[in-house]
């Protein structure tokens, strides 16, 4: 698997998948770097992960996809470590992240040293546990 940057190639893989950010904000975030495309040997996508910055200076993972295909194969966890090297690198001490507590994934990031850090309750939508994880502690982890 490799690692990289969305590049504007990328765009029609991610706005056909992604129902969660509006299309409009594809490419701006792109441009930004806050979206890392994970690919198959072939080059091709098979998932990707999104990012921007709780409070504007804490990286808050907004989003990790992985194609079916591909799932339970390790790409999730190869890509959130990536990510929390490539954050601590920029200098920071601590990325976020959140998931609904009706999600099987939410073990997944404790797995990977994220602790619980307090929720958010939306009408008529299950918990959002806010989650963090210490890069200093993730140096101890990977």
């Amino acid at each position: 698997m490799r690692i990289e940057w969305a590049a504007e190639a990328d765009y029609t893989y991610i706005a056909q998948r992604d129902h969660h950010l509006p299309e409009r904000l594809i490419l701006p975030k792109i441009r930004a770097k806050e979206i890392y495309i994970l690919r198959n040997l072939q080059g091709d996508g098979i998932g990707w992960l999104r990012y921007g910055y709780f409070w504007d200076n804490t990286p808050f993972m907004n989003l990790l996809w992985i194609d079916e295909p591909y799932r339970g194969q390790g790409v999730g966890r190869e890509a959130t470590l990536f990510w929390e090297r490539e954050m601590a690198e920029l200098g920071h001490r601590l990325v976020m992240t959140s998931t609904l507590s009706n999600e099987e994934v939410q073990h997944f990031y404790r797995k990977l040293g994220y602790q619980d850090a307090g929720g958010l309750l939306l009408p008529g939508e299950p918990l959002e546990i806010v989650l963090i994880k210490s890069l200093d502690a993730a140096e101890k982890n990977t």
